[in-house]
């Protein structure tokens, strides 16, 4: 996973910055694809600057590693953006925002972010032991969850991470068959069923556009 820049996407005569004056988005390594994508199609003159998204594991390092970004812009007179929910932060990411006024997504975790807060919590008061996969943790399993855990080494130790889960909701970005395959291996590693929720990201625009676009 790069933790590099990407550079400055082209804008379009309408955006409401100028490419003078990008944003820099400062984006957990698992939206900053679609954070780019989302950047692209709108014409948001954006340079995105991804963390790696193995920071979940991590979150009391979320704020530092996001700290030295938005304290050392790329570009001069940018606005920055922190493309994170709270993430395991427990208001960390809120303080850094407040003390750099720089602002952050809505959200306790990415999954509000493309199923919206209300979904998520209906999903989790109905089965508590939901175990909640995207298109990007699908894709990266072995390396996000796999080795990080050791259970490629230690595969004794899946019922001490995995036993009280109930159910797997995949919320599908962009549902492929190879997507389809690959949730339903992981299903098969729970042994637990799986049900799927078509989000897209649609969630995810709406939160970036609310603070690059805000209303007047």
């Amino acid at each position: 996973m790069s933790n590099s820049a990407t550079e400055p996407t082209s804008t379009t005569a309408s955006s409401p910055t100028s490419a003078s004056n990008p944003i820099e988005i400062v984006a957990c390594g698992a939206l900053a694809a679609h954070v780019r994508e989302i950047a692209a199609r709108r014409g948001w003159p954006v340079i995105v600057r991804p963390l790696p998204a193995a920071l979940h594991n991590h979150p009391q390092n979320i704020r530092p590693y996001s700290e030295r970004l938005v304290m050392t812009p790329q570009a001069p007179n940018s606005r920055t953006i922190l493309a994170y929910a709270d993430c395991g932060t427990y208001g960390a990411l809120d303080n850094l925002a407040k003390e750099r006024g720089v602002q952050r997504l809505p959200g306790l975790h990415c999954y509000d972010l493309y199923a919206g807060e209300a979904v998520i919590a209906q999903l989790l008061t109905e089965e508590p032991g939901t175990y909640l996969l995207t298109d990007y943790l699908i894709k990266s399993w072995d390396k996000a969850v796999i080795k990080p855990l050791g259970l490629d080494r230690h595969p004794d130790l899946w019922s001490d991470y995995f036993a009280h889960y109930t159910r797997l909701v995949w919320l599908a970005q962009a549902a492929t068959s190879e997507l389809e395959r690959a949730a339903s291996k992981i299903a098969g590693q729970f042994n637990l069923p799986l049900t799927r929720i078509d989000t897209a990201t649609t969630g995810l625009e709406a939160a970036l556009a609310h603070v690059i676009e805000p209303p007047p």
